[in-house]
């Protein structure tokens, strides 16, 4: 007897379920609120050297701001004035004349600088002078928080499965509640990049342990229904983010608005039940009673009659897990798993840093950015939607390669297209951020059914370790616009279209029975002999399993 047979009776999909998404679903609106939260909180809003301490006499004092502005600080090509250089001497004759000032000495700001408020009142770049020589720092706060998600995900990952799903949550909603929080008073840069390490500590814990908890109250065939209701709550914080960066323009009550929610689901944890499939797996049977009888309650359904089911199925669930031994050097150790593992990873590398890449680079179109984030996320759910869709129909390689190879297309193609076209560049952009979604929903569903059941989880954990390794890296690649402006788009659009290519070695896995043991990988896998519907309908909800396990970790 298995416990899905278990919940059937008390109905794997009824209001109790519900109750847990929606308790859950505030959170995981958080997380993309968060995990993109330095496209605001860190912009550089336009800015010069501040003149305002200079003195060069009567003459100076009887000129205007402007015209104090024209003899001290170069000009760029359209116009602006530069923003990290000024000269060495006012140059007067600039007044009379229009002659070029391109070989006139610089030298850098001496007083600190101007920067333009009408976008954002107050910024972390602006607060803390993060720019021109100092101007890498802000992308490096969106590195150090994602080392803490990695980090989180490695510890969560652990504590879900030692200390239950509810106690993990609990702890990670107070630690991101209260580093976020307290991250919004940091009055110091290194104070502020601790912070929100250990804040990505918490919200990884969060992004795991929930979309858990989440699927193992779900029936078989509702699981992929729940999937898709989870994955949208990503793109509805991605949504909100836009609308609350446009109202909120302090970056410290910015920070303090996307974190408050968590307040909120502390105070919900405490209807949340533990999830009963670990709690039979680990012995507990009279709390695993507990939490199903009153399921069976909030459902309308009939008590469960017999504890002794019970504690049979928690034997066989003690036993399973002591005979699942399987680490990580498992994934490399047999010829073919070695090299699924390796392709999987690049595939996984790839995705998360165009993902990344074009999420945080939304200033690059040269577009409105609170527009540009609103429109990309809102594609998502299209794309998401598109997803479930195709990868039943043209097969899960053939979606993952050409969702990842049309990606890296826009972006190339956005490359050579002027900004005079801003209309075409737009829907480039927004086409190639949909897509990038896509990908990202993609290779979820599809890394679960390449790996071996005894191994799966494994395998899930290593290429998410890789993604975050990428979304890591991609703030870094943004900084390398100050070498080439178009670099950052042509490493982006590069990665994605090799990681497509290397997509396109996998093996497919539609209509394919899951494999159970490392030695399915290594020998040829049989086409399933069971009719489509029940063939496809069994991968894909098994596999979903996982999917919505791992999906909101991006990061994942």
């Amino acid at each position: 007897m298995k416990f899905d047979s278990i919940l059937q009776e008390i109905n794997g999909f009824g209001p109790f379920q519900i109750f847990i998404l929606i308790l859950l679903y505030t959170p995981l609106i958080v997380l993309p609120c968060n995990f993109l939260l330095i496209i605001f909180i860190a912009a550089e809003p336009p800015h010069h050297c501040d003149i305002s301490t200079l003195d060069y006499g009567e003459l100076w004092e009887n000129l205007t701001q402007d015209q104090k502005l024209i003899i001290s600080i170069p000009r760029q090509e359209d116009g602006s004035f530069k923003s990290c250089e000024m000269f060495a001497e006012p140059q007067f004759q600039l007044l009379s004349n229009s002659s070029d000032s391109a070989n006139i000495p610089t030298i850098q700001c001496m007083s600190g600088w101007v920067y333009d408020n009408s976008t954002f009142t107050s910024t972390l770049a602006t607060e803390l002078n993060l720019v021109c020589d100092r101007k890498s720092l802000t992308k490096t706060i969106g590195t150090i928080f994602f080392f803490g998600v990695m980090l989180g995900a490695v510890s969560f990952g652990y504590l879900c499965d030692k200390y239950g799903r509810k106690n993990s949550l609990l702890v990670s909603y107070t630690m991101a509640f209260v580093f976020g929080f307290s991250s919004a008073f940091a009055n110091s840069y290194i104070l502020f990049a601790v912070l929100r390490f250990l804040t990505g500590v918490g919200l990884s814990g969060i992004s795991i342990t929930a979309a858990v908890l989440n699927i193992e109250w779900v029936d078989t065939v509702h699981r992929s229904l729940i999937g898709v209701m989870s994955t949208l709550s990503w793109s509805v914080g991605n949504m909100l983010l836009a609308g609350f960066a446009f109202l909120v323009t302090d970056w410290r009550s910015l920070i303090l608005t996307v974190t408050a929610p968590l307040g909120f689901a502390v105070l919900t944890w405490w209807w949340l039940p533990e999830s009963a499939r670990w709690l039979l797996a680990n012995g507990k049977v009279e709390r695993a009673q507990f939490y199903l009888d009153k399921c069976a309650s909030f459902n309308k359904r009939p008590k469960l009659s017999s504890k002794m089911k019970l504690e049979a199925l928690s034997s066989v669930e003690i036993q399973e897990k002591q005979d699942k031994n399987y680490t990580y050097l498992d994934l490399f150790k047999t010829p073919k798993l070695r090299l699924l593992s390796l392709k999987s990873a690049v595939v996984w590398f790839g995705v998360a840093l165009t993902y990344y890449g074009i999420s945080l680079n939304i200033s690059g179109f040269g577009l409105n950015m609170y527009l540009t984030h609103f429109i990309f996320a809102a594609i998502e759910v299209p794309a998401k939607l598109m997803v479930f869709f195709f990868i039943n129909t043209i097969g899960r390689r053939k979606c993952q390669a050409g969702t990842l190879l049309l990606t890296g297309t826009c972006v190339v193609i956005n490359i050579f297209l002027p900004e005079s076209l801003w209309n075409l560049r737009s829907a480039v952009a927004i086409i190639g951020k949909g897509l990038s979604e896509a990908s990202f929903t993609t290779v979820i569903f599809y890394t679960t059914e390449l790996f071996p059941t005894v191994i799966r989880q494994n395998g899930m954990g290593y290429v998410s370790f890789i993604s975050r390794l990428g979304i890591s890296v991609a703030p870094l690649i943004l900084l390398l616009e100050d070498m080439w402006i178009l670099l950052p788009q042509v490493i982006i659009g590069c990665m994605a279209i090799t990681s497509g290519l290397v997509a396109l070695m996998l093996p497919e896995t539609r209509n394919m029975r899951l494999p159970e043991m490392i030695d399915d990988i290594e020998k040829p896998r049989n086409k399933d002999i069971s009719s489509h519907t029940a063939g496809s309908s069994a991968v894909g909800l098994e596999s979903m399993k996982s999917t919505t396990e791992t999906e909101e970790e991006r990061d994942t």
